[in-house]
């Protein structure tokens, strides 16, 4: 994948949105904003119209439903009157709405399928897809899909390798062809393990960067993801990952890394626990 291909998102999840921040996200060239129909309190859309209603126009926005005051869901008629208040607060129809994590409801996951693309022919989003922290709970379950336009799962140098296969069988399943990336750090990109862990390992030789711009090109491979959302609430930050999204991956180093983790995965699988003889 080149270079030329990757764009940073930034991921309003931890992040309050200010004037601010958008006005300097779009000086970095970031134009995607996610955010969720749950975020801030139930009031993430309106808070950004609020503060930067002249701004939206310039960005591309996803969002996400299927969480709701009293816990998860994917009720249909819940997730239209979802999808309808996110466009109504945002004052402008969002670009994408995926489902939120919807394994944490697998039963109802075709259903909800089935609305999301209900609303987009509908004119309430232009793009559909699905949000996933752990797809596996979906491929247990017996299910076929309309063919979602997106997926968004978590991506980078935290992920197990039990994630990153079932993301593959997902995107093989679903027809998916255009996968986002979230979380490249677990969270937490100022945890002191990325200043032990030589994320340059990843880069191909002779590039100058940070441990942070190195995870974030390492997060576009792994797997490999044409959109990466970040959440930071400070521009630098934001321009520090834009540097990394321009970094070329040593795809090799990627592939050796993805062998060696089910390697690992296999040998600890057949391993005897502490209770055996």
């Amino acid at each position: 994948m080149r270079t030329a291909d990757r764009r940073i998102a930034l991921g309003l999840y931890r992040t309050g949105p200010t004037r601010h921040l958008l006005e300097g996200a779009l000086e970095q060239g970031v134009t995607d904003l996610d955010t969720a129909f749950n975020y801030q309190h139930f009031a993430s859309h309106r808070v950004l119209a609020a503060i930067a209603d002249d701004l939206l126009p310039s960005f591309t926005i996803s969002t996400k439903v299927g969480y709701f005051p009293n816990g998860h869901g994917l009720d249909p008629a819940r997730l239209r009157v979802a999808v309808e208040r996110s466009a109504e607060e945002l004052g402008r129809t969002p670009d994408t709405v995926l489902l939120h994590n919807p394994e944490t409801s697998p039963s109802g996951f075709a259903d909800a399928c089935a609305v999301l693309l209900e609303m987009c022919k509908a004119g309430f989003c232009k793009t559909w897809g699905l949000s996933t922290w752990d797809p596996r709970p979906l491929l247990e379950a017996d299910w076929e899909i309309p063919r979602p336009d997106v997926a968004m799962v978590r991506a980078g140098l935290t992920v197990p390798v039990g994630i990153l296969d079932s993301v593959d069988e997902l995107v093989d399943r679903a027809g998916i062809t255009d996968l986002w990336g979230m979380a490249p750090f677990a969270g937490d990109a100022d945890d002191s393990i990325w200043q032990t862990v030589n994320t340059a390992t990843f880069l191909i030789p002779g590039q100058q960067s940070s441990a942070l711009q190195a995870g974030v090109a390492a997060a576009f491979a792994i797997p490999e993801v044409t959109r990466l959302a970040v959440g930071t609430s400070h521009v630098e930050h934001l321009a520090e990952a834009v540097g990394g999204a321009q970094l070329e991956i040593n795809t090799e180093t990627v592939t050796a890394y993805r062998s060696l983790l089910r390697e690992r995965a296999t040998v600890s699988a057949g391993a005897p626990s502490r209770k055996d003889p």
